[in-house]
């Protein structure tokens, strides 16, 4: 394959991306939130002693129910430093991975609809690549942006847990063994999964926001997680992150096993 013709195409289309305020706000606002936002949040927990008492009180039930190994972890800790260990650790891993799902499906849905909105398709499909080149370079394009902002997500959600959690904790808690597999294994897998389905999407309607709707079905994998961890009926152990991310990782091959079989700049063109 021509590398560099690769990644030319793949330069072009992030300067593109990154001049789109409809591409590029969300990806600002909902890792801000998600990174900043809510761990600044759990550290003011324990200004307000009166919630905290119902907060405890509340999550007994969940607490009682836990794994005997997830107690183990917990004991020693006062309930409070349970609680912002079990919100800051536990239930944010399965929503940090909507940040690379959701940047991948922002940028992925652009590759094609966009260069149909923008009148540029026709030019693009003419460039001396092939389409399996063609292929490469949309995918680059959303899957490394994706993973740089799931790192540059984790270092700085790593910095405001650990300050805003301090007086709490008073010692460094995060990350722990979960979180080095869930960033590094799973969620590039989880980029992945999201472009790949959203490409192959993209490639077939018209329009940015029908491509985002549609292919936007690969996050409900992600929510049922967020679910089961908030309801205590499973917990992110190290063991179940690898499986989880095998299994991300199995899709992904075939989803792009598909789109380099069914990708064909022909029928792009004759969709112009």
């Amino acid at each position: 394959m021509n590398w560099r013709a690769i990644m030319a195409i793949v330069r072009k289309d992030i300067k593109v991306v990154s001049q789109s305020k409809g591409v590029t706000i969300p990806l600002i606002i909902v890792p801000l939130l998600l990174f900043v936002g809510l761990p600044a949040m759990v550290g003011l927990i324990p200004l307000f002693e009166n919630s905290t008492a119902e907060l405890t009180s509340e999550l007994e039930p969940l607490l009682s129910g836990m794994p005997a190994a997830l107690r183990t972890e917990f004991s020693g800790l006062s309930q409070i430093q349970v609680v912002v260990v079990l919100a800051l650790v536990y239930m944010m891993a399965p929503l940090y991975l909507i940040i690379p799902l959701m940047v991948a499906n922002v940028i992925a849905a652009d590759s094609f609809t966009g260069e149909k909105e923008r009148k540029t398709l026709e030019a693009l499909l003419y460039t001396p690549t092939t389409d399996m080149e063609l292929f490469v370079a949309k995918l680059l394009t959303a899957w490394l942006p994706a993973l740089a902002v799931s790192l540059l997500g984790f270092v700085v959600y790593g910095l405001v847990a650990n300050l805003a959690a301090w007086p709490v904790m008073g010692r460094i808690f995060f990350p722990n063994w979960t979180w080095i597999i869930l960033v590094f294994w799973v969620a590039p897998a989880a980029a992945g999964l999201g472009l790949a389905s959203m490409v192959l999407v993209s490639s077939r309607v018209n329009s940015f926001q029908e491509a985002y709707q549609i292919g936007s079905i690969v996050v409900l994998p992600v929510l049922l997680l967020v679910i089961g961890q908030a309801t205590g009926v499973m917990y992110l152990s190290p063991w179940l992150v690898a499986v989880l991310g095998l299994l991300f990782w199995a899709v992904d091959v075939g989803l792009l096993w598909l789109g380099t079989r069914t990708f064909q700049r022909g029928e792009l063109i004759a969709r112009l």
